[in-house]
C-alpha cells in the first residue's frame, strides 16, 4: 500500500511543480518534497522539473545531490547515491532486472538489485546504470556509457558499453 501511495505522491510532486522554472529555490523545494517519501534523504537535493523518481521507498540519497533534466531513477531494488553526486541529463538508473516467465520477459518477475553511486561521483549524460552497479567515490561515468557491475578502484574515469576503467584519477 505504501508503494502505491508513494507512486501517486511522486506523480503529484512532478505534476504540480513541472511548469515552475528550474531556479535553485524551486529545484530544492522539489527535492525536499521527493525526500519526504524516500528511505533516507540528506539536505539540498536538487531535482530538475522533468526528472522522474519512482519507488521512493527504495531510494537512499546523501546531501548536496543534483539530478539533471530528463533523468529517470527507478528504485525497483535499492538505489544509494552518496553526498555531492551528480546525475547527468537523460540518464537512466534502474535497480531491477526482468526474468523470463511464461515465454516472455514481460511476464517474468522483477529481480530487485542494488545500485551504489558513491560520494562525489558524476554520472554523465545519457548513461544507463543497471542493478549491481557500483561507481566508486569521486569517479566519473562518461557520457553514453552503461555501468552494470561493481568497481572497487578508487577515483577513476569509466566509460563504454559496458563501462570499464579508462583512467585512474589522483
Amino acid at each position: 500500500m505504501k508503494s502505491k501511495f508513494l507512486l501517486i505522491y511522486s506523480w503529484f510532486v512532478r505534476s504540480t511543480l513541472f511548469f515552475l522554472p528550474d531556479i535553485p529555490l524551486v529545484s530544492r523545494f522539489r527535492g525536499w518534497l521527493y525526500g519526504l517519501g524516500m528511505r533516507r534523504c540528506g539536505k539540498n537535493l536538487i531535482v530538475q522539473h522533468d526528472a522522474i523518481l519512482r519507488d521512493l521507498q527504495n531510494l537512499e540519497f546523501g546531501s548536496n545531490i543534483r539530478i539533471a533534466n530528463h533523468a529517470f531513477i527507478m528504485g525497483s531494488g535499492r538505489v544509494e547515491i552518496g553526498d555531492c553526486a551528480i546525475i547527468g541529463p537523460h540518464s537512466l538508473i534502474v535497480a531491477g532486472n526482468h526474468t523470463l516467465g511464461n515465454g516472455s520477459y514481460r511476464n517474468g518477475k522483477c529481480m530487485p538489485g542494488v545500485i551504489r553511486i558513491k560520494a562525489g561521483a558524476w554520472v554523465g549524460g545519457n548513461c544507463t546504470v543497471a542493478a549491481g552497479a557500483v561507481l566508486p567515490e569521486m569517479s566519473v561515468l562518461g557520457a553514453n556509457s552503461m555501468l552494470n557491475k561493481p568497481f572497487d578502484t578508487p577515483k577513476g574515469i569509466y566509460a563504454g558499453v559496458p563501462a570499464k576503467l579508462i583512467k585512474t584519477i589522483g
